[in-house]
């Protein structure tokens, strides 16, 4: 084989080890960050497959149950009649949003005790941002914005003109 040859046996080489090193790399990371969304009454019927897998579990947070510690956060999740202990020992603090009846999703894995450990809490966002209910007033700042906004498009001079 002459040396040209062996230069492109080589290149071919380094190439196909790269390409398998990256696809080696991609396909442990879906499975590192692949999570399975459950329910709590799905979760206490999965057996020993619960403990081995990141999990999603959502419910609301029963009232008076939310123990905090700085990031540390201690609560109990509700859905229907079943109930799941959660600590959080997070890096960010929970969202504002979250606090007694929220809806909060958390994810992480369960643990031999019974007890959910989470690496990530998230609560839905605060019935403010929900559609106008009929009979409800209507919001004032709102509407005087507006009418503030047509004032000034309708002057001469205004970026609106």
């Amino acid at each position: 084989m002459s040396d040209q040859g062996r230069r492109y046996v080589r290149f071919g080489a380094v190439i196909v080890i790269i390409i398998v090193a990256l696809g080696y790399l991609a396909y442990t990371g879906v499975q590192d960050s692949k999570s399975y969304y459950v329910t709590i009454k799905e979760l206490n019927g999965m057996g020993n497959d619960a403990f081995s897998k990141r999990l999603r579990v959502a419910g609301n947070v029963q009232p008076g149950s939310i123990k905090r510690q700085g990031t540390h956060l201690e609560f109990l999740l509700v859905e229907q009649d079943r109930t799941l202990p959660v600590v959080y020992n997070g890096s960010e603090a929970p969202p504002d949003t979250f606090k007694d009846n929220a809806q909060a999703l958390a994810e992480g894995k369960f643990g031999y005790d019974g007890v959910f450990r989470a690496t990530n809490i998230q609560a839905k966002c605060a019935s403010k941002y929900a559609p106008k209910q009929p009979g409800q007033p209507d919001a004032a700042p709102a509407a005087n914005g507006n009418a503030q906004k047509a004032d000034l498009a309708g002057q001469p001079g205004t970026p609106g003109q």
